[in-house]
């Protein structure tokens, strides 16, 4: 009985966690008019553009980089950059901008 339990557990547990990764996802046509707002000022927010500010990176470069994932760029949208301005993002503008640059990434 108690392995029923476990194992009932463990997929209820499973389940959950799926449910909520996919809850985190955002919406890559509304993260694109967020990027185009407020973004493209001085990065390149669609694929082989140069980025108006020299210094900022293309959102393609940023998407491309080695081990890039939705909570690392989360992470760096939520903390300041000496050479970026102090964006406040809603949580959903967040996921939206971060499922459009993770768009970017080739397939």
């Amino acid at each position: 009985m108690k392995q029923k339990i476990s194992l009932a557990s463990a997929i209820l547990l499973t389940a959950i966690i799926v449910f909520h990764a996919f809850a985190q996802e955002g919406n890559v046509s509304d993260g694109l008019a967020v990027a185009q707002q407020t973004c493209s000022i001085c990065h390149a927010i669609r694929k082989a553009q140069p980025s108006p500010n020299v210094n900022a990176p293309t959102f393609e470069a940023i998407a491309n980089v080695p081990g890039m994932t939705a909570i690392a760029l989360q992470a760096s949208l939520q903390t300041p950059h000496r050479s970026m301005p102090n964006l406040i993002l809603s949580a959903d503008e967040r996921r939206n901008v971060v499922a459009y640059i993770l768009s970017l990434k080739p397939r």
